[in-house]
């Protein structure tokens, strides 16, 4: 079965081999070309000798008209029929025969037909009577016939009008001179041997046609297995050769025409392919190395940007610390020194005594800032849990306003406040004022020219707190629980709508001072809290930042003693 499957394999790759197809395409158009030629000549001669037999046969009949012509005029009959009886014997003259103008057989070399009438509308006589009527010239072309005689051997019938001539109407068998015609003599003559010639010269012509488009086959055989097969299979081979990746192989390279140039342009691809695959394998032997060495760059590079960064969010830590203790600070520092130079110019007068202890409540006030800033800055490294407790958000926004209005009154901002009574809510007071302050701090650095800064607080009806309520307290929240608003209103250059979606990012800022973490650190405590903190901001009109905390209204122990703790208790 191997071997058959393999000879059923040949035999189909021989039947659509590029050799077959050209010699069969070759061959047949040359085929055509011969055949065509062939039969063309064949035909040429096949009229030529018909040509030559018609005028032949013309002469010949003319001959014997002219032989029996004198024997005619002086009515000898037997004469004449014995000169064509004479006639009719030689060699390819099949009958001779005269019949009047009547259709009656005179002479026959036939003897049985003398005497009988031949058809008028028959091949001998159409010509003449075609149109019902004898005509009184025929041209050579009419009065030619060729047919089948009964042994199956073409014959030639040449047919001459026995015109009425001067001396046929003179002498004792005179005719009408109104009588053109008085018969016909009628000469078939065999084309037996013009046949076999045709035939041989057909055979011939078919000999020699088979033999050129052979020798052609024969021909192109040798040249397309030399000059084609042969380069085609050295591609075939050296393809399969690299395919299995002996780029070793060169093509020979045996002719300087077009399969030569691809021979010369395939060993040059080889060349190629092999100098390549020795590049690649240089490549994969120094590749483990190479990756070592990049491993061990790209991890003391990362370690150096790890340091890098450490040290710039340690200094970026720092110079946050230092900008939310300045301000307190500042204000400590000023109010030493007022209580400083009174104790230095003598006796304190009560007025001044007063005054004194004020300025001694906003030293610890501003010192208690500072100290809830450092820890501020520990919750939001450490993600320290506020203490909820019932506060006042009114007096925590006053609180804030207060520990920034040095800094605004320096700056040249005023503050327009709008206070409407809201309720208590659950917070830790440090850091709620935190994220207050932050936010002030950062409207107030929005406008270093000066301004007004808007700050409200506002109730904000339960429709609006169970909306922004998380989904553990909405059922709690959609019963009546509103919420409290502080909105904080700038009249600075606004945020661009790109660093919109940063701001509260850590150390994210857009100033040459800050450091990025005061909205970040609001933002935390208002998530803690479980508050939300939304900006508003159009470029060139200034920022609206609104910190927004759920009411939830505590029970009576709670409520007293934080309205204790509010007056100071």
């Amino acid at each position: 079965m191997g071997g058959f499957a393999g000879g059923v394999m040949s035999a189909r790759r021989w039947k659509f081999s590029l050799q077959v197809k050209l010699l069969v395409m070759v061959c047949g158009v040359a085929a055509l070309s011969v055949g065509t030629l062939a039969w063309l000549t064949v035909r040429s001669e096949r009229a030529a000798r018909m040509d030559s037999m018609i005028r032949g046969a013309s002469q010949f009949s003319d001959t014997v008209k002219r032989s029996i012509h004198y024997a005619m005029l002086q009515n000898r009959w037997k004469d004449a029929f014995q000169i064509m009886e004479t006639i009719g014997k030689q060699e390819d003259v099949a009958r001779v025969r005269v019949f009047t103008k009547d259709g009656t057989i005179l002479f026959s070399t036939d003897r049985p037909e003398v005497g009988s009438a031949v058809d008028k509308r028959g091949e001998s006589c159409h010509a003449c009577h075609a149109a019902e009527r004898p005509l009184e010239r025929l041209a050579l072309p009419d009065r030619v016939r060729v047919f089948q005689s009964p042994d199956a051997h073409r014959l030639l019938g040449m047919i001459t009008p026995l015109y009425n001539e001067p001396g046929c109407s003179e002498g004792c068998h005179a005719h009408a001179p109104s009588t053109r015609v008085l018969g016909v003599l009628d000469i078939t003559l065999s084309l037996a041997k013009v046949d076999e010639e045709i035939a041989g010269l057909t055979r011939r012509s078919a000999a020699l046609s088979a033999a050129t488009v052979l020798l052609l086959a024969v021909l192109l055989t040798v040249l397309v297995r030399r000059e084609v097969i042969r380069p085609v299979r050295d591609l075939v081979t050296g393809t399969r050769g690299i395919a299995r990746g002996d780029l070793a192989w060169r093509t020979p390279v045996r002719n300087a025409d077009e399969i030569g140039e691809l021979a010369l342009s395939f060993n040059e691809m080889t060349e190629a392919l092999a100098r390549a695959r020795r590049e690649l394998r240089e490549l994969v032997e120094t590749l483990e190395q190479r990756v070592h060495e990049r491993t061990r760059e790209l991890r003391e590079a990362q370690a150096q940007l790890v340091q890098t960064e450490k040290m710039a969010s340690l200094g970026r830590l720092c110079a946050s610390i230092a900008r939310e203790i300045d301000n307190p600070l500042a204000g400590i520092l000023t109010y030493a020194k007022l209580i400083g130079r009174r104790l230095r110019t003598g006796p304190a007068r009560p007025d001044e005594i007063a005054t004194a202890a004020q300025q001694l409540a906003a030293v610890e006030r501003e010192a208690q800032r500072c100290t809830t800033i450092v820890r501020n800055l520990l919750d939001f490294a450490q993600q320290r849990e506020p203490a909820f407790a019932d506060v006042d958000v009114r007096a925590i926004l006053e609180e804030a306003v207060a520990s920034v209005a040095n800094r605004m009154a320096v700056q040249g901002i005023g503050v327009v406040g709008q206070a409407a009574p809201v309720p208590v809510v659950r917070a830790d007071a440090g850091q709620l004022r935190q994220a207050i302050v932050n936010v002030l701090v950062n409207a107030c650095d929005a406008m270093p020219d000066g301004g007004q800064l808007h700050v409200a607080a506002r109730a904000v009806s339960g429709a609006v707190a169970a909306e922004d309520a998380p989904s553990s307290r909405k059922e709690h929240a959609g019963h009546g629980t509103a919420s409290v608003e502080i909105q904080i209103a700038d009249r600075g250059p606004g945020i661009p709508p790109e660093h919109l979606s940063r701001i509260f990012d850590p150390f994210f800022t857009t100033k040459e001072q800050g450091m990025g973490l005061g909205l970040s650190v609001a933002y935390g405590i208002m998530e803690k809290h479980g508050g939300k903190i939304v900006v508003e901001s159009r470029v060139g009109e200034g920022t609206t930042i609104t910190l927004r905390l759920r009411v939830e209204p505590a029970g009576p122990h709670e409520a007293a003693s934080t309205a204790h703790r509010s007056r100071g208790g």
